[in-house]
């Protein structure tokens, strides 16, 4: 791994956040679900099959100040600019406690590029966690670059009145906001700013219990998207973040203070629940509902790799990774599903 990661992030050092056509872009997380997945050989192909869809990193404007950053906040214009400052951070402590520091304040703003900030991060975050090396410190720069950039916040706060529900209990409490004929098209970041006009989304943040044990509320919120994944016949990229966001949150969960990760978790419920209040045209489905699919681990990802797709290949990682820690067959069936319904995109 530690040569072959570090030889694709080199490859993709020039390259922006974006693509052509405006999407993220998922070369770097690909990289590294690949070798995750006990891929390598599959590496370096993806990504020169993607390099058509690349934009140059774009220019550096000013620095941002470690005093006056929070001006730079959610301005996209200014991802070089965030991306240089997290290298400088990274340069002068430990990636630990850049994360612990950092991830506190970006949290609120979970929203970020369709989520892609916090699961950018959190690859690259599992990459140093085996070998910390100069690629793999700039590729978590990226990632906190991205989010700082692109932060986005939904609307409501945490407060002290909270109530106690499991996320698939909180789920049915969430009105969604279109009906069977709702067409998503457009990206997710616009799409999602509609949430600002629903006045009663902004309690959805309050629904949930996060004081337990958090990895099991980390594998009760994804087995729940899961399925609403697997009920809804639109949305499909929307939904697929519901998962691989909060599966994301996991890798970096450990690194963070522990009031921190609950806090983080709480805003990764509400991300969710964000996406299902607008995309979702299906009601969650109840859980146990779901039977396990007959192919073996080896087949899905199998079929994950030749769709070619970056949200086939993640999402499918992502779900397999929480199947081996909630071993629930909603995972499986996600996993065996994405590859055809959601291909090579």
């Amino acid at each position: 791994m530690a040569t072959t990661i570090d030889e694709a992030l080199e490859m993709l050092h020039h390259t922006g956040p974006d693509l052509r056509g405006g999407n993220s872009n998922h070369a770097p997380m690909v990289a590294e679900t690949l070798l995750t997945l006990g891929r390598p050989d599959a590496v370096i192909p993806w990504i020169e099959g993607y390099q058509s869809r690349f934009q140059d990193h774009p220019p550096l404007r000013h620095p941002i100040s470690p005093t006056d950053w929070r001006e730079a906040l959610g301005d996209d214009q200014r991802s070089a600019d965030w991306v240089a400052f997290f290298d400088r951070a990274l340069a002068e402590a430990p990636w630990q406690s850049v994360l612990r520091d950092w991830v506190p304040p970006l949290v609120p703003g979970l929203m970020a590029a369709a989520t892609h900030g916090l699961i950018r991060t959190g690859h690259a975050v599992r990459s140093l966690a085996v070998r910390v090396t100069p690629p793999r410190l700039h590729e978590l720069a990226e990632g906190l670059g991205n989010w700082a950039a692109t932060y986005q916040v939904l609307p409501g706060k945490p407060s002290g009145d909270q109530h106690r529900y499991p996320p698939a209990e909180a789920v049915r409490q969430v009105k969604r906001v279109h009906g069977p004929d709702f067409d998503p098209r457009g990206s997710i970041v616009q799409q999602i700013k509609g949430l600002d006009e629903v006045p009663e989304f902004g309690d959805v943040v309050t629904l949930v219990d996060t004081s337990g044990d958090l990895s099991r509320f980390i594998s009760e919120l994804t087995a729940t998207f899961a399925g609403i994944y697997l009920a809804n016949p639109t949305g499909l990229i929307a939904f697929v973040h519901a998962v691989t966001a909060p599966s994301a949150l996991r890798l970096i969960a450990p690194y963070l203070a522990e009031a921190d990760a609950r806090l983080a978790a709480r805003y990764a419920w509400q991300a969710c629940a964000g996406i299902y209040a607008w995309y979702a045209t299906t009601p969650a489905p109840a859980p146990g509902t779901f039977t396990p699919p007959t192919e073996d681990i080896e087949t899905l990802i199998d079929r994950a790799v030749a769709a070619r797709g970056a949200h086939s290949i993640k999402f499918t990682e992502a779900c397999l990774r929480e199947h081996a820690l909630n071993p629930q067959p909603v995972y499986l069936i996600a996993a065996r599903d994405v590859a055809t319904r959601v291909g090579p995109i």
